[in-house]
Protein backbone atom coordinates (compact mmCIF):
# COMPACT_ATOMS: atom_id res chain seq x y z
CA UNK A 1 0.00 0.00 0.00
CA UNK A 2 2.81 2.37 0.92
CA UNK A 3 4.65 1.62 -2.34
CA UNK A 4 1.48 2.37 -4.33
CA UNK A 5 1.04 5.70 -2.53
CA UNK A 6 4.65 6.67 -3.21
CA UNK A 7 4.24 5.76 -6.89
CA UNK A 8 1.07 7.86 -7.10
CA UNK A 9 2.74 10.86 -5.46
CA UNK A 10 5.75 10.57 -7.77
CA UNK A 11 3.46 10.39 -10.81
CA UNK A 12 1.57 13.51 -9.71
CA UNK A 13 4.81 15.41 -9.10
CA UNK A 14 6.21 14.42 -12.50
CA UNK A 15 3.04 15.57 -14.23
CA UNK A 16 3.03 18.86 -12.30
CA UNK A 17 6.65 19.62 -13.12
CA UNK A 18 6.73 18.39 -16.73
CA UNK A 19 5.57 20.64 -19.52
CA UNK A 20 3.72 19.36 -22.53
CA UNK A 21 5.72 18.29 -25.54
CA UNK A 22 4.77 21.30 -27.70
CA UNK A 23 5.81 23.67 -24.92
CA UNK A 24 9.21 22.00 -24.53
CA UNK A 25 9.89 21.96 -28.26
CA UNK A 26 8.78 25.58 -28.64
CA UNK A 27 11.11 26.73 -25.88
CA UNK A 28 13.99 24.68 -27.29
CA UNK A 29 13.30 26.09 -30.76
CA UNK A 30 13.31 29.67 -29.48
CA UNK A 31 16.58 29.10 -27.63
CA UNK A 32 18.24 27.48 -30.65
CA UNK A 33 17.01 30.25 -32.95
CA UNK A 34 18.34 32.93 -30.63
CA UNK A 35 21.73 31.20 -30.34
CA UNK A 36 21.94 30.73 -34.11
CA UNK A 37 21.13 34.36 -34.90
CA UNK A 38 23.26 36.04 -32.26
CA UNK A 39 26.08 33.55 -31.65
CA UNK A 40 26.54 30.89 -34.31
CA UNK A 41 25.92 32.93 -37.49
CA UNK A 42 28.21 35.83 -36.48
CA UNK A 43 30.93 33.32 -35.63
CA UNK A 44 30.57 31.60 -39.00
CA UNK A 45 30.55 34.98 -40.76
CA UNK A 46 33.73 35.99 -38.93
CA UNK A 47 35.63 32.91 -40.08
CA UNK A 48 34.26 33.31 -43.60
CA UNK A 49 35.46 36.91 -43.84
CA UNK A 50 38.81 35.95 -42.32
CA UNK A 51 39.51 33.50 -45.15
CA UNK A 52 37.71 35.46 -47.89
CA UNK A 53 40.94 37.21 -48.87
CA UNK A 54 42.79 33.92 -49.20
CA UNK A 55 45.06 31.82 -47.04
CA UNK A 56 48.02 34.10 -47.71
CA UNK A 57 46.18 37.18 -46.47
CA UNK A 58 44.98 35.29 -43.41
CA UNK A 59 48.45 34.03 -42.52
CA UNK A 60 50.17 37.36 -43.19
CA UNK A 61 47.64 39.07 -40.91
CA UNK A 62 48.52 36.72 -38.07
CA UNK A 63 52.32 36.96 -38.47
CA UNK A 64 52.29 40.73 -38.98
CA UNK A 65 54.68 42.54 -36.63
CA UNK A 66 51.93 44.61 -35.01
CA UNK A 67 49.71 41.55 -34.58
CA UNK A 68 52.51 39.55 -32.97
CA UNK A 69 53.32 42.37 -30.58
CA UNK A 70 49.62 42.77 -29.72
CA UNK A 71 49.39 39.05 -28.97
CA UNK A 72 52.48 39.16 -26.77
CA UNK A 73 51.16 42.17 -24.84
CA UNK A 74 47.76 40.52 -24.40
CA UNK A 75 49.36 37.35 -23.04
CA UNK A 76 51.68 39.42 -20.83
CA UNK A 77 48.79 41.38 -19.31
CA UNK A 78 46.79 38.19 -18.74
CA UNK A 79 49.87 36.38 -17.43
CA UNK A 80 50.33 39.05 -14.75
CA UNK A 81 46.66 39.72 -13.97
CA UNK A 82 45.62 36.10 -13.47
CA UNK A 83 48.24 35.10 -10.85
CA UNK A 84 47.72 38.36 -8.93
CA UNK A 85 43.97 37.80 -8.98
CA UNK A 86 44.41 34.21 -7.80
CA UNK A 87 46.34 35.46 -4.78
CA UNK A 88 43.86 38.25 -4.09
CA UNK A 89 40.87 35.97 -4.62
CA UNK A 90 42.17 33.33 -2.22
CA UNK A 91 42.98 35.86 0.50
CA UNK A 92 39.74 37.84 0.12
CA UNK A 93 37.48 34.80 -0.05
CA UNK A 94 39.24 33.19 2.92
CA UNK A 95 38.76 36.31 5.05
CA UNK A 96 35.13 36.84 4.01
CA UNK A 97 34.03 33.21 4.30
CA UNK A 98 35.93 32.12 7.39
CA UNK A 99 35.96 35.20 9.63
CA UNK A 100 33.56 37.81 10.98
CA UNK A 101 34.93 41.35 11.16
CA UNK A 102 33.80 44.95 10.95
CA UNK A 103 33.72 46.23 7.37
CA UNK A 104 33.04 42.83 5.80
CA UNK A 105 30.08 44.11 3.75
CA UNK A 106 32.16 47.08 2.61
CA UNK A 107 34.93 44.74 1.41
CA UNK A 108 32.42 42.71 -0.60
CA UNK A 109 31.13 45.95 -2.15
CA UNK A 110 34.67 46.95 -3.15
CA UNK A 111 35.20 43.56 -4.79
CA UNK A 112 32.06 44.11 -6.88
CA UNK A 113 33.09 47.64 -7.86
CA UNK A 114 34.55 46.75 -11.30
CA UNK A 115 31.22 45.16 -12.22
CA UNK A 116 29.43 48.45 -11.58
CA UNK A 117 31.92 50.89 -13.12
CA UNK A 118 32.25 51.22 -16.88
CA UNK A 119 35.70 50.13 -18.10
CA UNK A 120 36.10 53.46 -19.89
CA UNK A 121 35.40 55.33 -16.65
CA UNK A 122 37.90 53.10 -14.86
CA UNK A 123 40.51 53.98 -17.48
CA UNK A 124 39.83 57.69 -16.99
CA UNK A 125 40.26 57.27 -13.24
CA UNK A 126 43.70 55.78 -13.79
CA UNK A 127 44.60 58.66 -16.12
CA UNK A 128 43.49 61.06 -13.37
CA UNK A 129 45.66 59.19 -10.89
CA UNK A 130 48.78 58.33 -12.90
CA UNK A 131 48.64 60.74 -15.86
CA UNK A 132 51.08 63.59 -16.44
CA UNK A 133 48.57 66.03 -14.94
CA UNK A 134 47.19 63.53 -12.46
CA UNK A 135 47.58 63.35 -8.71
CA UNK A 136 50.71 61.19 -8.86
CA UNK A 137 51.92 62.49 -12.24
CA UNK A 138 54.62 64.89 -11.00
CA UNK A 139 56.02 62.27 -8.62
CA UNK A 140 56.16 59.60 -11.32
CA UNK A 141 57.72 62.00 -13.81
CA UNK A 142 60.40 63.07 -11.34
CA UNK A 143 61.35 59.40 -10.88
CA UNK A 144 61.18 58.66 -14.62
CA UNK A 145 58.28 56.23 -14.21
CA UNK A 146 55.67 56.05 -16.97
CA UNK A 147 52.41 54.23 -16.37
CA UNK A 148 49.87 55.87 -18.65
CA UNK A 149 50.50 55.21 -22.37
CA UNK A 150 52.86 52.41 -21.38
CA UNK A 151 52.75 48.70 -20.59
CA UNK A 152 52.29 49.19 -16.81
CA UNK A 153 49.07 51.08 -17.51
CA UNK A 154 47.77 48.20 -19.62
CA UNK A 155 48.54 45.73 -16.85
CA UNK A 156 46.96 47.89 -14.13
CA UNK A 157 43.78 48.41 -16.17
CA UNK A 158 43.57 44.67 -16.84
CA UNK A 159 44.04 43.94 -13.16
CA UNK A 160 41.24 46.29 -12.19
CA UNK A 161 38.61 44.88 -14.52
CA UNK A 162 39.44 41.26 -13.69
CA UNK A 163 40.11 41.13 -9.95
CA UNK A 164 36.51 40.26 -8.86
CA UNK A 165 36.25 37.03 -10.84
CA UNK A 166 38.32 34.62 -8.73
CA UNK A 167 37.09 36.04 -5.42
CA UNK A 168 33.45 36.00 -6.51
CA UNK A 169 33.70 32.34 -7.52
CA UNK A 170 35.41 31.28 -4.29
CA UNK A 171 33.37 33.20 -1.70
CA UNK A 172 30.12 31.19 -2.06
CA UNK A 173 32.06 27.92 -2.30
CA UNK A 174 33.93 28.59 0.94
CA UNK A 175 30.82 29.87 2.69
CA UNK A 176 28.87 26.72 1.81
CA UNK A 177 31.62 24.50 3.20
CA UNK A 178 31.77 26.17 6.60
CA UNK A 179 34.73 25.85 8.96
CA UNK A 180 34.19 22.40 10.52
CA UNK A 181 36.86 20.60 8.51
CA UNK A 182 39.46 23.32 9.12
CA UNK A 183 38.70 23.30 12.84
CA UNK A 184 39.02 19.51 12.95
CA UNK A 185 42.39 19.68 11.20
CA UNK A 186 43.51 22.36 13.64
CA UNK A 187 42.54 20.19 16.61
CA UNK A 188 44.56 17.34 15.12
CA UNK A 189 47.64 19.56 15.09
CA UNK A 190 47.83 20.85 11.52
CA UNK A 191 49.27 24.32 10.99
CA UNK A 192 47.75 27.02 8.80
CA UNK A 193 49.59 26.07 5.60
CA UNK A 194 48.78 22.37 6.05
CA UNK A 195 45.12 23.17 6.62
CA UNK A 196 44.98 25.27 3.47
CA UNK A 197 46.91 22.82 1.28
CA UNK A 198 45.28 19.57 2.44
CA UNK A 199 41.77 20.64 3.47
CA UNK A 200 40.70 23.96 1.97
CA UNK A 201 42.36 23.82 -1.45
CA UNK A 202 41.03 20.37 -2.46
CA UNK A 203 37.50 21.53 -1.59
CA UNK A 204 37.71 24.71 -3.68
CA UNK A 205 39.86 23.53 -6.58
CA UNK A 206 37.09 23.46 -9.19
CA UNK A 207 35.70 26.82 -8.13
CA UNK A 208 39.22 28.24 -8.25
CA UNK A 209 39.86 26.89 -11.75
CA UNK A 210 36.49 28.21 -12.91
CA UNK A 211 37.35 31.67 -11.60
CA UNK A 212 40.78 31.55 -13.22
CA UNK A 213 39.24 30.68 -16.59
CA UNK A 214 36.75 33.56 -16.39
CA UNK A 215 39.48 35.93 -15.25
CA UNK A 216 41.76 34.93 -18.12
CA UNK A 217 38.98 35.31 -20.69
CA UNK A 218 38.14 38.78 -19.39
CA UNK A 219 41.80 39.81 -19.38
CA UNK A 220 42.38 38.81 -23.00
CA UNK A 221 39.20 40.47 -24.25
CA UNK A 222 39.33 43.78 -22.35
CA UNK A 223 38.99 46.84 -24.57
CA UNK A 224 37.57 49.94 -22.85
CA UNK A 225 39.88 50.52 -19.90
CA UNK A 226 42.97 49.43 -21.83
CA UNK A 227 42.10 51.72 -24.75
CA UNK A 228 42.03 54.74 -22.44
CA UNK A 229 45.24 54.13 -20.49
CA UNK A 230 47.34 52.67 -23.32
CA UNK A 231 47.02 55.40 -25.93
CA UNK A 232 46.55 52.61 -28.50
CA UNK A 233 50.09 52.86 -29.89
CA UNK A 234 50.82 50.13 -32.44
CA UNK A 235 53.70 47.80 -31.54
CA UNK A 236 53.94 49.42 -28.11
CA UNK A 237 50.74 49.50 -26.07
CA UNK A 238 48.25 47.86 -28.43
CA UNK A 239 46.58 44.62 -27.31
CA UNK A 240 44.74 42.21 -29.60
CA UNK A 241 41.27 43.82 -29.20
CA UNK A 242 42.77 47.26 -29.89
CA UNK A 243 44.74 45.93 -32.85
CA UNK A 244 41.56 44.47 -34.34
CA UNK A 245 39.83 47.84 -34.04
CA UNK A 246 42.79 49.62 -35.66
CA UNK A 247 43.07 47.22 -38.59
CA UNK A 248 39.32 47.04 -39.25
CA UNK A 249 39.18 50.36 -41.12
CA UNK A 250 42.22 49.49 -43.24
CA UNK A 251 41.80 45.80 -44.06
CA UNK A 252 38.60 44.08 -42.96
CA UNK A 253 39.94 40.62 -43.82
CA UNK A 254 43.00 41.16 -41.62
CA UNK A 255 40.78 42.35 -38.78
CA UNK A 256 38.62 39.23 -38.99
CA UNK A 257 41.74 37.06 -39.27
CA UNK A 258 43.08 38.37 -35.97
CA UNK A 259 39.57 38.10 -34.51
CA UNK A 260 39.63 34.36 -35.17
CA UNK A 261 42.69 34.15 -32.93
CA UNK A 262 40.73 35.68 -30.06
CA UNK A 263 37.78 33.44 -30.93
CA UNK A 264 39.96 30.33 -30.75
CA UNK A 265 41.30 31.41 -27.37
CA UNK A 266 37.71 31.93 -26.24
CA UNK A 267 36.72 28.46 -27.49
CA UNK A 268 39.59 26.89 -25.54
CA UNK A 269 38.39 28.77 -22.47
CA UNK A 270 34.82 27.58 -23.07
CA UNK A 271 35.93 23.95 -23.45
CA UNK A 272 37.92 24.16 -20.22
CA UNK A 273 34.94 25.75 -18.46
CA UNK A 274 32.63 22.95 -19.67
CA UNK A 275 35.04 20.25 -18.51
CA UNK A 276 35.26 21.83 -15.06
CA UNK A 277 31.47 22.11 -14.81
CA UNK A 278 31.08 18.42 -15.72
CA UNK A 279 33.69 17.31 -13.19
CA UNK A 280 32.15 19.54 -10.51
CA UNK A 281 28.72 18.05 -11.16
CA UNK A 282 30.12 14.52 -10.90
CA UNK A 283 31.82 15.25 -7.60
CA UNK A 284 28.62 16.74 -6.20
CA UNK A 285 26.55 13.67 -7.08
Amino acid sequence: MMATDNLTIRTVVERATTERAWVRYTLIGVALTFMSLFLLLPLIFMFYEAFAGGIAVYWNSLVDRDARHALKLTLLAAGIAVPVNILFGLVASWCIAKFEFRGKAFLITLIDLPFAISPVVAGLLFVLLFGARGWLGPFLESHNIQIIFAVPGVVIATLFVTFPFVARELIPVMQSQGTEEELAARVLGANGWQIFRRVTLPNIKWGLLYGVILCNARAMGEFGAVAVVSGNVQSKTCTLPLHIANVYNENIHAAFAVSTLLALLAMITLIAKTIIEIKTAKENE
